[in-house]
């Protein structure tokens, strides 16, 4: 099969969240497989793109309402990455050096999904699957089945969407119409919901078949999706979880270059001290102490508005038995908070405000335990790569992570879960953990051997979709 993913995000060239790490992956499985997978994302001035050589492969123009623009596409002619990655680039609107943020991003994004609808009509060869992720490609599915200039090229071609986080949906009002191109006027109710165009509400109603990112997540959507919970309870029947998986190459503590020390399940214990006694040097911490860490976006789904106050207590009830340190970005109200939290806990907490890759892969292998409290996690990747660290995962029961982690407390249970994003919940978790690190280390051992041995690759879950898309060609 010949699959094209189209998205916002693809690690290493573009990466905000969870959906860069998953289109960056996901391709080079299924090429593996033995099919043709291709990816093409915006044409963002990130560093990636001046490191590696390109080659122009497609040029053309487009209508954006009354502005008429010229786009190109490029591709990466190393193919370091296992798959072929396309870039689309439009002069003032994706030369930007960051991936969102702007208030013009629905007329960026638009444009792009033109750009890439036209310059696939112009392919000898269509693509068997167009595969689009999340609402900033949302409309690509409604675009191939009834818009003017494509729908006669693309209609046949099957279409799948999937939801990485069904809380952004990229609404537009409809005075902004002209953005679209021409399309049957008897269909503006698939492009619509609560009054507005709602490219995410477009997807699910015009793809072939959509998925999210874990089984759960699709159960929750039919009842907290954002102002959607109806359109998830009628769509149910073209609806399927699939479990994101993890690039196993890219996270492996026995051959990450990122480490201060690389080890396997055999040398876990040593593995792990060494890089805890490197992160506790650098952030000033006991490493004799147990390590906790937080990695994630400073935001209200993660839950991270509770962080300070958490911080506060766990200092104050858990004093001298344990230390954390946290890596993230976000609300700017949030980061000051903590950075003076950084400096009233000296010793005893460390923040570093910002997105650091290496530091993330020291954490997840130094740390001894990884929290999650988020309030919507419709995966979650970073359980999944503590464990294959061997890092206890401490997490709310939601989305994926419930999928994921079992507590201790059940049956062959590896890590912890409590049911509420509340401060009472999350500091009696740390209670339990911190019991388990002092009274049982020998059990806390074994649950790090087990959940290390974990086969959270992309094997299987690429696997379910080259099936789901055999289902609908």
């Amino acid at each position: 099969m010949k699959i094209l993913h189209v998205s916002a995000e693809c690690y290493p060239m573009a990466k905000a969240g969870g959906l860069g790490d998953v289109v960056g992956a996901l391709p080079k499985y299924q090429q593996r497989a033995g099919h043709v997978a291709q990816v093409v994302v915006p044409m963002y001035r990130t560093p990636y793109l001046y490191k590696k050589e390109w080659e122009l492969v497609h040029q053309g123009r487009q209508q954006l309402g009354t502005y008429q623009f010229s786009y190109s596409v490029i591709r990466e002619k190393s193919r370091e990455l296992g798959f072929d990655l396309y870039l689309v680039d439009i002069n003032g609107l994706l030369d930007r050096p960051k991936v969102y943020g702007y208030e013009d991003d629905p007329q960026r994004f638009i444009a792009f999904q033109l750009s890439v609808m036209d310059w696939v009509c112009h392919w000898t060869h269509r693509p068997d699957v167009i595969h689009v992720h999340d609402h900033h490609t949302g409309l690509i599915p409604f675009f191939m089945r009834y818009a003017y200039p494509f729908r006669d090229k693309l209609q046949g071609v099957p279409s799948v969407f999937t939801i990485h986080n069904a809380q952004y949906q990229g609404w537009i009002d409809w005075q902004h119409r002209d953005w679209l191109p021409p399309y049957d006027e008897w269909k503006s109710g698939l492009i619509e919901w609560a009054g507005q165009i709602n490219p995410l509400a477009a997807a699910v109603k015009s793809a072939w078949k959509v998925t999210t990112v874990s089984y759960s997540y699709l159960e929750e959507l039919r009842h907290s999706a954002n102002g959607m919970e109806k359109l998830f309870e009628y769509e149910r029947g073209k609806c399927s979880g699939i479990l994101n998986g993890i690039d196993a190459a890219v996270w492996d503590p026995s051959t990450d270059p990122l480490l201060v020390k690389s080890y396997g399940i055999d040398q876990l214990a040593p593995g792990k001290q060494a890089n805890k006694e490197s992160l506790c040097q650098q952030f000033g911490l006991d490493p004799q102490k147990p390590l906790f860490t937080f990695i994630g976006r400073l935001v209200h789904e993660k839950a991270a508005d509770l962080l300070p106050e958490v911080i506060h207590q766990c200092m104050h009830h858990f004093v001298d038995r344990m230390s954390l340190i946290l890596l993230g970005s976000g609300d700017s109200t949030l980061e000051s908070n903590l950075h003076q939290l950084a400096q009233q806990y000296t010793g005893r907490f460390g923040a570093y405000i910002g997105y650091y890759e290496e530091l993330s892969h020291r954490l997840y292998a130094g740390a001894d335990f990884l929290l999650m409290p988020s309030r919507v996690e419709p995966c979650g990747l970073n359980q999944l790569y503590a464990m294959r660290y061997g890092t206890v995962p401490l997490v709310r029961n939601t989305g994926g992570l419930r999928d994921t982690v079992v507590d201790m407390g059940e049956w062959q249970g590896f890590g912890i879960r409590f049911d509420q994003a509340s401060v009472e919940d999350i500091v009696y978790s740390v209670g339990r953990a911190l019991d388990l690190y002092e009274q049982n280390p020998s059990k806390l051992q074994g649950m790090q051997r087990h959940i290390m041995g974990f086969d959270h690759s992309w094997d299987r879950s690429a696997a379910q979709y080259l099936e789901l898309y055999q289902s609908i060609r």
